[in-house]
């Protein structure tokens, strides 16, 4: 089985459940945002709907990578338009010097205690040998932004 790109299922519950606060303050009773990061997976892992949470299991490794992945820049509030509401990192997420192939990142939530899983972003197969690799962030609109709920 291949990775997929898709809102994981158990993020739709956590958003029930309101377990996640991506935006610049917060509005529930926890005094601080989430953290949130991306990890890499490699071409043969099977990340996906079903995945609950971050796991190390056929993450990419290699040097200046570290396990668990990179945190996200997050100055940018959740917002709406129309009935879409949506939301996009504030900064691409950039590793130097690295060697590794992957075609897939998972957003996770590393504040919340089973590092739950947002949501998983597949691309087309990408290796680096001791080079840069970024994951560029869309334009944070409706029908653009990294995160969309519609």
């Amino acid at each position: 089985m291949a990775n997929t790109s898709a809102i994981c299922t158990s993020f739709k519950q956590d958003l029930l459940n309101g377990l996640h606060a991506f935006g610049t303050t917060v509005v529930r009773g926890a005094t601080t945002k989430d953290s949130f990061k991306f990890a890499l997976y490699l071409t043969t892992a099977t990340i996906g709907a079903a995945t609950t949470a971050y796991s190390a299991t056929n993450e990419v490794t290699s040097a200046n990578y570290t396990a668990g992945g990179l945190g996200v820049t997050n100055a940018t509030a959740p917002t709406t338009s129309g009935t879409t509401a949506y939301w996009t990192p504030s900064a691409n997420a950039a590793w130097t010097t690295v060697t590794f192939t992957t075609d897939c990142a998972l957003l996770y939530n590393d504040t919340a205690a089973g590092k739950n899983s947002v949501g998983s972003y597949t691309f087309s197969s990408q290796t680096v040998t001791a080079g840069n690799f970024t994951l560029t962030m869309p334009v944070n609109a409706a029908g653009t932004a990294l995160l969309q709920i519609a």
